[in-house]
């Protein structure tokens, strides 16, 4: 994967380096994989959950490694079987993801499980640097592509590819506001009251859910490969990746989408801000016409997608604290992604109606 990001090197002469002990994996990956040894490692900066590394072998090949990050984790998170399991059985489906490599399980080869997958060359547009090298007719062919892949996503046949077994389809906003209020109680830094009210008033304001479907959980333009030209050429970092509420991953998306023209941002770079970048009304627009959908309830998503983007924020910014996340502390200005996050309860609230 091509991101705009520095890695952060590492000498592989050492035994171990942050979150790889490379004598060991370079023996599992020579003997379960056609990689060839000797292999480098780099950390790639700007991970705000799992450890991605590329590793590059004898021939010169690239492949990327992912991990979950150092130290204690939270129960039910950094699943990398489960990414794995949802890659390959995506793979062929024209939802474009990396072609897997190897899963290992093993403790005694890195402590935590890892797997392997084909680099992908393309553009993440991560910031706002980035999104100016782009050319207004790109930006706006990538807001369109982003959901039409969006919309191919939500059509899969969940047992047809194998997936029907993944999670309950049922009760996904009930299962979410559990899970997310009780990774909040243990990873929280400070108190935040509204983030109570607000995950109070989605589970008495839920709407009629849709159809469940594969729900990525995490679909943004910063977790996807993009072709310079602008299509997607691969989805990314499917952690969150569960059965459920289509429209929650609409929200998620542009609970990220920066839009000038809406007064209600959660914090995000300005990047989808820039002139050819659809806004959130038109993002949300092309996807109600695709699949047939209507939007009366968009804003529930949206302020579900800000609450549950400060829960989530709140762990990440608690594992920095911690330096479960390696070394790459120029990818994030703490101070600035600290206040991030009662922004997007506000945020969240503001949708809602519960603050003006």
């Amino acid at each position: 994967m091509n991101t705009p990001q520095v890695p952060a090197g590492a000498d592989t002469g050492s035994p171990r380096i942050e979150g790889i002990d490379v004598p060991k994996v370079s023996a599992w990956i020579a003997a379960h994989t056609d990689i060839t040894a000797p292999l480098t490692f780099k950390l790639i900066a700007g991970g705000r959950s799992n450890m991605t590394f590329t590793v590059t072998d004898a021939a010169g090949r690239r492949f990327v490694l992912r991990r979950p990050p150092l130290g204690k984790l939270l129960p039910s998170a950094h699943d990398m079987a489960r990414e794995h399991r949802l890659m390959s059985a995506l793979a062929g489906t024209g939802v474009p993801v990396p072609r897997m490599v190897g899963l290992c399980q093993d403790p005694s080869v890195n402590e935590r499980d890892f797997y392997v997958m084909h680099f992908l060359d393309g553009v993440v547009v991560r910031s706002v640097e980035v999104g100016r090298t782009l050319s207004e007719a790109v930006r706006t062919r990538m807001s369109h592509e982003l959901i039409k892949t969006l919309c191919d996503l939500h059509r899969i046949d969940i047992d047809a590819v194998g997936l029907g077994n993944l999670a309950k389809r049922e009760g996904y906003i009930e299962r979410q506001l559990k899970r997310w209020s009780g990774q909040w109680e243990q990873s929280k830094t400070r108190e935040i009251p509204l983030i109570d009210q607000v995950r109070d008033t989605l589970s008495s304001r839920q709407p009629t859910p849709s159809r469940p479907t594969i729900a990525h959980g995490d679909y943004r333009l910063s977790n996807c490969m993009m072709d310079p030209g602008g299509p997607v050429v691969g989805v990314l970092d499917w952690e969150l990746c569960t059965l459920g509420e289509p429209m929650a991953d609409l929200g998620g998306l542009l609970g990220y989408w920066h839009d000038p023209n809406d007064p209600r941002q959660g914090g995000d770079p300005e990047t989808t801000g820039l002139p050819g970048f659809l806004t959130q009304d038109q993002m949300a627009g092309l996807y109600a016409d695709a699949m047939g959908v209507e939007l009366a309830t968009v804003d529930y998503y949206r302020a579900f997608a800000q609450w549950r983007l400060a829960c989530i924020g709140e762990g990440v910014y608690a594992r920095y604290l911690g330096g479960q996340q390696g070394s790459q502390d120029e990818a994030i200005n703490l101070d600035a992604y600290k206040a991030s996050i009662p922004r997007r309860v506000e945020g969240a609230a503001r949708l809602l109606g519960l603050i003006s």
